[in-house]
């Protein structure tokens, strides 16, 4: 059963995006993402979700699947949403004797932060759904590869940001592991109040740590096995190339990012 993080797998499926070169959606991915970065006004949060909601579902994936990849983050969006509500600025709309203060600019800027988030998060599945890992990587050290005139070690750089996206769900299947050999033993987390639940969590991410160091060796080992090195001058059996539909995605590409950052 796959695991519930969308983030780090590749979803085999017969779309356009799945055929597009990987740097085109590398390049695409960045646009938006900074065009999002830029977003101030409602109208401009439509139209990018109109936009991320179209590249999804391009991609041809379900949306159960793509809502269960949101539930990892779920805790992280909670509380980025609830801190600018109880400690942000503006009109108080509600308030106790203690320190309990609701603001409403401060649900404005929560809700915005949470769709922000919402919205490249989904990005980023996208782009992990449709694209190997090894072609994510190839694409990734094609573009940065100016660098190394420079002395930035692009091939390492590549691999390593491309490994660590690929243990996102290896790291949550891990964690799944250990959840279930506690409630083996009698240690639900399910039943226990929130407070008691977010200190039960301490001594499983002992364990959790403990595995991904030992991941982390076990790779390290395989890549040193097979002569891998450095990365430099390794030819690749399937070289990028750009196609037409590839020119005409950029085109498009950059008309949204420009139409998100005017609507911004």
């Amino acid at each position: 059963m796959p695991n519930a993080a969308l983030i780090g797998q590749f979803i085999p499926r017969d779309s356009i995006i799945h055929r597009l070169d990987p740097r085109t959606k590398l390049v695409g991915m960045v646009l938006i993402m900074i065009a999002l970065l830029h977003l101030h006004h409602w109208i401009g949060y439509g139209l990018a979700s109109l936009v991320v909601l179209a590249a999804a579902g391009m991609s041809k994936f379900a949306p159960r699947l793509l809502l269960r990849g949101l539930f990892p983050v779920l805790p992280i969006l909670i509380f980025t949403l609830l801190y600018p509500v109880f400690f942000g600025g503006g009109d108080t709309i509600w308030a106790t004797y203690g320190w309990l203060v609701i603001r409403a600019e401060g649900i404005q800027e929560g809700v915005r932060l949470v769709w922000r988030i919402l919205l490249m998060i989904l990005l980023a599945s996208v782009l992990t759904g449709t694209t190997r890992p090894l072609s994510l990587a190839q694409g990734l050290e094609t573009m940065l590869k100016p660098l190394s005139r420079i002395g930035v070690p692009v091939e390492q750089f590549a691999l390593m940001i491309v490994i660590a996206i690929r243990f996102i769900p290896t790291i949550g299947e891990e964690l799944d592991r250990i959840l279930l050999a506690q409630k083996a033993r009698g240690h639900d987390l399910s039943a226990m109040p929130p407070a008691k639940r977010l200190l039960a969590f301490i001594p499983i991410l002992i364990p959790l740590l403990v595995t991904t160091v030992q991941r982390a060796e076990q790779l390290s080992l395989a890549i040193e096995a097979r002569g891998y090195g450095d990365g430099r001058g390794r030819t690749t059996y399937r070289p990028l190339a750009f196609a037409a539909r590839d020119y005409g995605a950029m085109g498009l590409l950059l008309v949204m990012a420009a139409t998100l950052w005017l609507a911004g």
